[in-house]
């Protein structure tokens, strides 16, 4: 049976146009890097990146039962939200595990937008329709293909957006989110929210408008440091934040409680599989998720086991790099409960050797 053809973003040949490096992601052909993961890396800290995310799934949510739905489905508390706010949450699987993570935007009352990983978005789509309810309450939309979405981050991103907009966006706080004409395209969704922790705006505009504004942001982008990006610095610039990436450091088998996500985990509702994580919450989780870094030189790659002093296996490597911005060597993984107070000694097994590192709280950078 052959492999099904790698599907393509709208801007796909503005990637091949600027001579990025390709490789197949979540059912993706996507640019991993354009001038090298660490020039973009810097670029996002000191100036600005543009990175194109419109692999990511959007799916519309409305109707009358779409806030209660949410509340099932979701574990963070969305009644909290109002429109033209952002919520991080997950969807727990009912399993003690998590069926994805995504943000949550209040668009209207009644209206919402969910936005989930590319990877698992037939999952989640198909998760969503088997708890939708029965009377017609609520009606759900897949607009992933209609969609595209920039990321535009770094502390200069304001200064390469602001001119193009005709919205103040001065004052939009972070995980907000207002709709303005960007670059003569109108109604575009600008929200104060992104996966570097840099700053900076994400932008949802629709697909055969996707080429316009990436043109506008690069053009306009130029003079102060904009530089393409890649998939590859946007996960070493979120591991330097500590943030989870689904596959790597959350998935089926892991709950909100083990990852450190308690703060986006409301027990004051009812939700799929809120009393396996209540009892966890209030017993303690067998194993936690911790950030740690290196002693020893070396990088810690994803799987390696993680040891105690005396050589006894405590847990694994779920992600691991080069921190670019201080030039130590980080990592996240899980290890057993009684292993994941801060400052722990611990031992990462690289090939034969056992090299040490140190468990500390992320982020990994001031």
């Amino acid at each position: 049976m052959q492999n099904a053809p790698l599907l393509k973003t709208p801007l796909h040949a503005a990637h091949l146009a600027l001579q990025a490096k390709m490789v197949p992601f979540a059912g993706f052909e996507m640019p991993v890097s354009y001038s090298g993961i660490k020039a973009e890396h810097l670029a996002v800290r000191s100036a600005c990146g543009l990175f194109d995310v419109s692999h990511m799934g959007e799916f519309m949510v409305r109707g009358p039962g779409a806030l209660a739905f949410l509340e099932q489905v979701t574990s963070n508390h969305v009644e909290a939200l109002f429109p033209g706010r952002v919520q991080y949450s997950c969807m727990p699987n009912g399993k003690g595990g998590l069926v994805d993570d995504l943000l949550v935007y209040n668009l209207a009352p009644e209206s919402y937008m969910l936005v989930v990983n590319a990877g698992n978005l037939h999952k989640d789509w198909e998760w969503l329709k088997q708890h939708l309810p029965q009377d017609g309450s609520v009606s759900i939309e897949d607009r992933s293909e209609s969609t595209a979405l920039l990321a535009l981050q770094g502390p200069k991103a304001l200064q390469v957006l602001q001119p193009l907009c005709d919205t103040d966006l001065s004052g939009l706080a972070y995980y907000h989110f207002t709709h303005a004409s960007v670059a003569g395209i109108g109604s575009v969704l600008v929200s104060a929210t992104g996966y570097t922790g840099a700053g900076g705006f994400e932008l949802y505009v629709g697909a055969e408008q996707a080429e316009v504004l990436w043109k506008a942001l690069m053009q306009e982008g130029a003079p102060h440091g904009l530089v393409p990006c890649g998939l590859g610095c946007r996960d070493t610039l979120r591991l330097e934040m500590g943030f989870c990436l689904y596959g790597n450091d959350i998935d089926e088998g892991t709950s909100a409680i083990e990852a450190g996500l308690s703060w986006i985990t409301s027990f004051k509702k009812d939700f799929i599989g809120r009393e396996h994580w209540l009892e966890q919450k209030k017993n303690g989780p067998s194993k936690r998720l911790v950030g740690f870094v290196m002693e020893d030189r070396g990088i810690p790659r994803q799987g390696y086991v993680l040891r105690d002093s005396g050589g006894l296996e405590i847990g694994r490597v779920t992600s691991g790099s080069e921190s670019i911005s201080t030039g130590r060597y980080i990592g996240m993984g899980y290890v057993q409960a009684e292993f994941a107070a801060v400052g722990t000694a611990i031992w990462v097994e690289n090939r034969d050797r056992l090299l040490q590192a140190r468990t500390v709280k992320p982020p990994f950078i001031p």
